[in-house]
């Protein structure tokens, strides 16, 4: 399509609602969210806070219009243009030529997922998509889409390009440096995710009060043990409790264990000294872990 094309032509030519592509998008990988309650207080287990590598999301990003159409795009064939993939990609980018597959000798298409979207200028936007084959092989997508900007519609302008992803960033140095030695608190930390990942007691009597936290429904881990914990603060050694009202910050590295094998978890939390044992006040997960150390 010339890059000239007008949003009249584009409202004629195709037009595929944000809802459909959505509900498209649901059968691909799904972020987890650990969903965490709490009155007065709440300890929220969430992704990192971190910039992510794509552009904010607007109404008129189309991350994921351009994930939907690479999915449909390399699963389509032009020797066979009456194939759903292949109605679909047109829908989207009717003037993008389809790809000429020769049969048998391509790897399984696993699972197509947007990295990164750049508004370039005014309605035009550039989408990168990165493609997983059975085989391991990644291959980046470059697509370039025009956005409505009154409507929140869009339509594939051109044909993919293969391009390099984006570059690997350098991990800032973590917060977490100190080591934690045995003591009360690395007890504490083992036994609260004994009873979060594998059940082993009741959560809750290792929150301070006033918080709650919403369980991990099924139970996913029969095990679950506590291979390190660093700390922000410095903690003592000496086996005494801490202060009353002592708060540390903590990075536990968490070995989880069930039948489909094992897992290595990391989580950070808060716990705070209250009545001469410690008691978590914040969890989350996603966290920075290791980096550029001075």
């Amino acid at each position: 399509m010339a890059a000239g094309v007008t949003l009249e032509k584009m409202r004629r030519r195709v037009r595929l609602s944000r809802t459909a592509v959505m509900t498209a998008i649901a059968t691909g990988p799904i972020a987890l969210w650990l969903a965490v309650t709490s009155t007065p207080t709440t300890v929220q287990a969430a992704t990192s806070k971190a910039a992510p590598t794509r552009a904010s999301a607007s109404k008129e990003d189309p991350a994921g219009y351009a994930q939907v159409f690479v999915g449909a795009w390399l699963r389509s064939s032009a020797n066979d243009t009456s194939t759903a993939h292949a109605r679909l990609a047109q829908s989207m980018g009717p003037d993008v030529d389809l790809p000429e597959p020769v049969e048998g000798t391509q790897p399984r298409l696993e699972s197509v997922t947007a990295v990164r979207s750049t508004q370039r200028s005014g309605n035009a936007w550039s989408v990168t998509v990165a493609a997983q084959y059975a085989d391991g092989r990644l291959r980046n997508y470059a697509v370039p889409v025009v956005a409505d900007h009154d409507d929140g519609s869009f339509t594939v302008a051109g044909a993919p390009g293969v391009v390099s992803g984006p570059v690997r960033a350098d991990v800032p140095q973590s917060p977490y440096q100190l080591t934690v030695p045995d003591s009360d608190l690395m007890s504490a930390v083992g036994e609260f995710f004994s009873a979060y990942l594998a059940g082993a007691g009741e959560v809750d009597r290792y929150l301070a009060p006033g918080v709650t936290l919403s369980p991990l429904t099924p139970v996913p881990f029969r095990k679950a043990m506590v291979q390190q914990v660093q700390a922000i603060e410095a903690v003592a050694a000496d086996g005494k409790i801490a202060a009353e009202g002592t708060v540390v910050h903590v990075l536990a590295q968490v070995e989880a264990r069930d039948d489909g094998g094992r897992w290595p978890l990391a989580y950070e939390l808060t716990l705070a000294v209250r009545s001469g044992r410690w008691e978590v006040t914040g969890l989350e997960s996603g966290t920075v872990q290791e980096g550029g150390r001075s």
